[in-house]
């Protein structure tokens, strides 16, 4: 079966399994004040959809589009370690986009970690910029924050 990205619950078993994955993965790297994963009572808020990349019934990866003033701010994005390489990744962040896109939303923003080579990739390559810190995000040893204009 093909890859096929939809929005999901937190609290389902499968994704409650790759949030505490990608959870533990950034306790790992990251100090606790450097730390910003939302918990799974804040992915189930009201502003947040939560989608998941499923293949044959199995949940491979997942992100979440947290709508703000003025911008959609990307969380929680994780794929399983089975799935790396696959472009799994960035079948989410375009779906994001595109959701962000037909709710008007003219901007994109995230923060990842400087030891997520990967992810800094990814980013990089599907046109974000590097910016300064939004919203509540203070600068720190290891956050790179990020914007995509969508408009």
């Amino acid at each position: 079966m093909p890859l096929e990205i939809r929005t999901v619950s937190a609290r389902d078993p499968q994704i409650l399994a790759l949030l505490q994955a990608s959870h533990a993965l950034m306790d790992h790297l990251f100090p606790p004040e450097e730390n910003f994963a939302l918990d799974v009572d804040a992915l189930c808020a009201p502003q947040i959809t939560l989608c998941a990349a499923v293949q044959d019934g199995a949940a491979l990866g997942c992100a979440a589009l947290s709508r703000q003033a003025g911008y959609a701010e990307v969380k929680s994005m994780f794929v399983a370690p089975e799935a790396r390489g696959l472009g799994v990744a960035r079948r989410l962040l375009a779906h994001l986009e595109d959701l962000a896109r037909q709710e008007g939303i003219p901007l994109l923003r995230l923060e990842t970690g400087d030891k997520l080579a990967a992810a800094v990739a990814l980013y990089d390559r599907m046109g974000f910029v590097r910016c300064g810190p939004f919203g509540g995000y203070v600068a720190n040893s290891s956050s790179l924050f990020y914007e995509k204009p969508l408009t």
